[in-house]
């Protein structure tokens, strides 16, 4: 939230002219970068327009939070007003959606989409985008989720015509979701008069800000309901347009002999995963048939061990991306491509049948076997050679095939407790965006520690596994790790730092003396005591995340050196330049810090690197420290 205070106070704000530079001012501070200029424009266009509406209905005492951030992710409602309800008594809040737009028109296709001259692609419907904001902070605000009524949501264009929006309004409006427009301003005056009082809201607001924050709903936890049942996970903006837009594309290719390809671009914990699985979801419950593949292992065989714990049929639904070299061409309605990046040049091994052995590129082969293909993918979670899924790969494999490609980006963040600031810590910190490493500001989303040794990060670990949150530690590939453990022993702790020595995860499908197997080391709570790799961590979250830097990645004076020799990952060839490696070996430190959704613990087995860490960290009562 950038800023809090009652209508009145907003109203002079406004009228000073000093609301802008606060919020820009608070925005810097929170995010370490200026808002872009049409977000500035609209706050300085926008916000005096709900200012005047609220005081005009007698509200000058609602208390009025502006850029209020969501739960656990890093998208920002304009307003939410909190207040008094005029009969009930209780508190009551309405979230309100900005917009400068003077005309718009829906999607021919959707009404929850609609097209604007100033965009390329369709957007989301307002009354949609406010609905989900709505339904999003009921599941996770405790002081909401005993009592959805006491919230609402609106899209106020205040700029609008009856003339120039009529459109928008095919879309479903209901207590969460209603539409507003600047022609219909006493209207909405008379909405509000219904929703909040000429009490205070102060309390009201305190008691939302002070609501428990509920845990996002894990994605394997929930991947069992959301396949077989219904809609577990609630999609907000470029989400439901991504999702929509599959949809849509489903609905022409049954209806038209049609086939096209959608991409879905996104960095670690942009919700690509949780837009894969509703669309499963959803198409499983329409009869369409789908099926879900990667290139991952781990996720394919955790997602067939949960989400089909049950049913056969539902456990089959997920493959893996060389599953497809003699499939009929065109023989599924949808083909949903989960970590795309990892794509490789072709689907065959040394292990494959003559007979199948085609010659195709794995990409033709996932194309060919979908009327609608969609890849969801991030370009910087590539960390082994080989791996090739890029947004420009996939739209030249379209244009060989004549084909439409349509590519939805997303920039919320969801992991990392929403913080996009720690994000942008992170990639600064890896030298993977320029500008070097900078000094982590906390914010109230995401925490960061430095640990002096392994034993003290481990013991920080399970003492918040003590108080019910899900922890795992991971490192580099910097030690031997041993393949074949024999049948009654345990496994050999082959992670040693100093006197602390521990196991890496279990190689292989096999659960090892109590320690799960490989694919289900990051969801099965006996995977914590093991250090996982890039390999088993990619594509899944915990609370708590533990990262051992190893010697593979250390701190030089002014700059980060990569010693390939202190790898061991055997995917590294004499062949892989220095220069992949160097890439590869950054990527992967990238995917280990983005796990944690609460907050993650940084070691490195280096002095150097760990005096460079706990520079940019700053220390502080909670920071573990060795016995």
């Amino acid at each position: 939230m950038l800023f809090r205070d009652s209508a009145a106070v907003v109203a002079a704000e406004c009228l000073s002219g000093s609301l802008y530079l606060r919020l820009t001012e608070q925005f810097v501070h929170m995010h370490g970068y200026r808002p872009t200029a049409s977000e500035a424009l609209s706050w300085e266009r926008s916000i005096p327009a709900l200012a005047s509406v609220l005081n005009d209905a007698g509200l000058g005492r609602v208390e009025v939070l502006l850029e209020y951030g969501l739960p656990l992710n890093s998208k920002r409602a304009d307003a939410v007003l909190a207040g008094v309800h005029p009969e009930t008594g209780q508190p009551s809040y309405v979230v309100v959606e900005l917009k400068q737009w003077s005309s718009a028109e829906p999607d021919d296709d959707d009404p929850s989409l609609c097209r604007l001259d100033a965009y390329t692609r369709p957007v989301l419907n307002p009354v949609d985008q406010v609905r989900g904001y709505c339904q999003y902070l009921v599941s996770f605000n405790g002081s909401l989720a005993q009592h959805p009524d006491r919230i609402s949501g609106v899209a106020y264009l205040h700029n609008a015509t009856e003339f120039g929006v009529s459109g928008l309004f095919e879309a479903e409006q209901d207590a969460h979701g209603q539409l507003f427009t600047g022609a219909k301003r006493g209207e909405f005056i008379d909405f509000l008069r219904t929703r909040l009082g000429t009490d205070s809201g102060a309390a009201a607001a305190d008691e939302l800000l002070a609501g428990k924050v509920e845990p996002s709903k894990q994605l394997m936890a929930v991947a069992a309901e959301e396949v077989r049942e219904r809609e577990q996970f609630i999609l907000l903006d470029e989400q439901r347009i991504a999702y929509r837009m599959v949809l849509n594309a489903v609905r022409r290719a049954t209806q038209s002999d049609h086939k096209e390809i959608v991409v879905v671009t996104g960095g670690p914990g942009t919700g690509k995963s949780v837009i894969a699985l509703s669309l499963l979801g959803e198409l499983y419950r329409q009869g369409s048939t789908a099926l879900h593949a990667t290139g991952s292992n781990s996720f394919t065989t955790t997602m067939r061990k949960v989400a089909g714990a049950r049913k056969r049929e539902v456990r089959d639904l997920f493959k893996y991306f060389n599953s497809f070299m003699t499939a009929e061409r065109n023989g599924l309605d949808v083909l949903i491509c989960d970590e795309a990046h990892r794509m490789r040049e072709t689907s065959a091994n040394r292990y494959t049948p003559a007979a199948n052995r085609t010659g195709k590129a794995q990409i033709e082969e996932l194309i060919d076997a979908a009327r609608v293909p969609v890849f969801l993918l991030d370009e910087h979670q590539v960390v082994r050679p080989g791996e090739m899924g890029t947004v420009a790969e996939i739209k030249a494999a379209a244009a060989d095939k004549g084909l439409q490609c349509r590519v939805v980006p997303l920039d919320a963040q969801f992991r990392c407790g929403g913080s996009d600031a720690y994000l942008r810590w992170t990639v600064r910190l890896l030298g993977l965006e320029p500008g070097g490493p900078e000094k982590w500001d906390p914010d109230d989303k995401m925490q960061l520690m430095v640990a002096e040794s392994p034993e003290a990060m481990e013991r920080f670990l399970d003492g918040r596994r003590s108080q019910g949150y899900s922890a795992r530690m991971s490192a580099g590939y910097c030690w031997k790790w041993t393949k074949k453990v024999p049948p009654g022993q345990g496994l050999p702790a082959d992670v040693v730092i100093g006197g602390w020595a521990r196991p890496w995860n279990v190689f292989g499908d096999r659960a090892v003396g109590g320690a799960p197997p490989a694919a289900l080391w990051a969801t099965d709570p006996a995977g914590f005591g093991q250090v996982g790799c890039v390999y088993t961590a990619q594509g899944f979250e915990y609370d708590w995340s533990g990262v051992i830097l190893g010697p593979d990645l250390v701190w030089r004076g002014d700059r980060w050196v990569t010693d390939r020799t202190k790898s061991k990952d055997p995917v590294f060839k004499k062949s892989t330049s220095d220069a992949d490696v160097d890439r590869l070996i950054r990527n992967t430190y990238k995917v280990l810090l983005t796990r944690g959704m609460v907050g993650t613990v940084i070691y490195s087995t280096d002095p150097e690197t760990r005096a460079k860490l706990r520079e940019l960290v700053e220390t502080n009562a909670t920071t573990p420290v060795p016995a």
